[in-house]
């Protein structure tokens, strides 16, 4: 069995929760955390295109990019180790080179990626060509499949515009967390005509807008599709959850028996609450928030 077949389409439940009924909003799940038993969600989404790319082409090894906490990193080092594809992840800091790893590097590390630590001056310049050159043969990645980022290129997007075809005519809104705006690019491009995409940045900066378009131009030629952002719901960043946002997961995981992942999921379940409250979505819309991890 090919060990990147996922379950699609992932399932998709309504939930009766009190504080967007009140409102006369429905609430859908679309749990595509449980699309592929390794790879998760958009992960599995992003990768699966290019990790095909990477073992078609013959490449030796893939290389790709993230912080000490990167969920993308992980997916990546579980896909290396399914497909029997070597792996290099360059981690952002050179000051945790000496230090123990953390759990997430350690899974990492577990599944075989070979981890180089590099200077954050020089993480945030990785995207000039000379910059990215140095970056490779100092992780002894030259000739390596590269991956960007969170997974987001044009192979990404086409996968993710698969998740917006199984979504079309279920929901007036469909929601989803933001990292590096690749999958909210290729899910507004899959809805098609009528369907709206609504993305909840997980960082602060309002950057997202701009690469978004940007990616899009480079997966579709133009932009695609309807689609917005929420900003102002990151609750102080990357992988800050402060107590307030960790109360509210937990009380949504008593409510409805479902494990939220803090980083991505937890804020936009937030997002959607707080908009419903506000009354951004009039009474009768219904809206889809796409879960796309666990913990």
């Amino acid at each position: 069995m090919n060990p990147l077949q996922p379950r699609p389409p992932s399932p998709l439940a309504e939930v009766t929760d009190e504080r967007f009924a009140a409102r006369g909003v429905r609430l859908l799940l679309k749990r595509d955390d449980l699309v592929h038993p390794e790879l998760p969600g958009n992960k599995w989404r992003k990768l699966a295109p290019n990790l095909r790319a990477a073992v078609e082409g013959g490449f030796p090894a893939l290389v790709t990019f993230g912080g000490a906490y990167s969920n993308h990193l992980r997916a990546t080092a579980a896909a290396g180790r399914l497909l029997g594809l070597p792996t290099i992840g360059v981690v952002r800091g050179d000051e945790l080179a000496g230090r123990p790893l953390n759990e997430s590097l350690a899974r990492c590390a577990a599944d075989g990626m070979r981890l180089r630590f590099v200077s954050r001056a020089e993480y945030r310049r990785k995207a000039e060509p000379e910059v990215l050159a140095r970056l490779l043969a100092g992780a002894g990645a030259a000739g390596a499949y590269v991956v960007p980022e969170g997974g987001s290129n044009a192979l990404a997007l086409r996968g993710c515009a698969e998740l917006g075809r199984e979504l079309r005519g279920a929901a007036d809104v469909v929601a989803v967390a933001c990292g590096t705006g690749g999958t909210l690019a290729g899910l507004a491009a899959g809805l098609g005509p009528g369907g709206r995409a609504l993305g909840v940045p997980v960082l602060a900066g309002g950057f997202l807008g701009a690469e978004i378009r940007s990616l899009q131009l480079a997966a579709f030629g133009a932009p695609a599709g309807d689609w917005s952002l929420a900003e102002g719901f990151h609750h102080g960043g990357y992988a800050r959850v402060p107590a307030e946002l960790e109360a509210f997961a937990a009380d949504f995981e008593a409510r409805h028996g479902l494990p939220v992942e803090r980083i991505y999921v937890a804020k936009l379940l937030w997002a959607l609450a707080e908009l419903t409250r506000s009354g951004a979505f009039p009474p009768g819309t219904t809206v889809a928030a796409v879960v796309t991890g666990r913990p």
